[in-house]
């Protein structure tokens, strides 16, 4: 469980509701949607992975929590990617009253079959599908990149052991960082963490 943050705070300052736990279209490939806790989205804002120059995808970014604070923190564009229609609805929703809304977009899509476009570099994850669906998205990732090579860094929260095992054995992509996160919890939790790798650009998905 978290430290006591400022979750009803920062939700004021954002001008959006993303609270809340749904687990309503969640299956063995799709998982439920869950907030990633504010303090753990400032402190990937603090490490300068990104700023305006930037765009970031949310993969199951649910009602835009993400999107909307990073867009608001570092200024990067922000590209939310939902494939449940409900949690996408609300997202748009809180598009008409985020204050960093004009930074942030929506996309109500299978991330699975989702064509990276090419002025996306960050790719933030918690969790939100298996590793079947994972291993489509970074084929849609190195297809981007082969379109227009740059850096591409992807930021794993909190990752499965499976996932993790699967993400530092991938021969396409090299471990940066990762941000620890335990600090900010009341559990000594090794989990609590944020994976930063970076694609490998001679590799061939």
């Amino acid at each position: 469980m978290a430290i006591e943050m400022d979750e009803q705070e920062w939700e004021h300052i954002l001008g959006i509701k993303t609270a809340g736990r749904d687990d309503s279209q969640s299956d063995g490939e799709h998982h439920p949607y869950e907030p990633t806790d504010y303090c753990v989205l400032e402190r990937l804002a603090n490490s300068g992975y990104m700023g305006k120059k930037n765009t970031l995808i949310d993969y199951g970014s649910g009602k835009g929590r993400v999107s909307f604070f990073l867009a608001y923190q570092t200024r990067c564009h922000a590209i939310g990617v939902e494939y449940d229609r409900r949690l996408w609805e609300k997202a748009m929703t809180n598009s008409r009253t985020a204050v960093s809304g004009c930074r942030v977009t929506f996309v109500l899509k299978d991330a699975a079959v989702y064509e990276v476009p090419t002025e996306a570099d960050c790719f933030f994850f918690f969790n939100p599908f298996g590793l079947h669906t994972l291993k489509l998205v970074l084929k849609q990732m190195f297809d981007s990149y082969y379109r227009l090579p740059r850096t591409m860094r992807l930021f794993f929260y909190y990752p499965y052991e499976q996932t993790e095992a699967f993400l530092t054995h991938h021969n396409g992509l090299i471990v940066e960082e990762r941000i620890d996160c335990r600090d900010l919890f009341l559990e000594d939790d090794d989990r609590e963490q944020i994976l930063v790798l970076r694609l490998q650009p001679d590799y061939r998905a």
